[in-house]
């Protein structure tokens, strides 16, 4: 189950037709822009938890 977690962020940025806007903006870049840079974070934040929970 949270090998989920590692599918997520990937199915986020495959699903293009739901972000592609220009608003909201933040600090100038578009939505498009800031939720793929937000993602990238994201991504090695749930990657780290699935690597603790595994048990060794």
């Amino acid at each position: 189950m949270k090998y989920l977690l590692l599918i997520l962020p990937a199915a986020v940025s495959l699903c293009v037709p739901f972000y592609n806007m220009m608003e909201p903006r933040l600090f100038g870049f578009p939505f498009f822009y800031w939720l793929l840079l937000l993602l990238i974070p994201i991504s090695s934040v749930l990657t780290f938890l699935v690597y603790k929970g595994e048990k060794r």
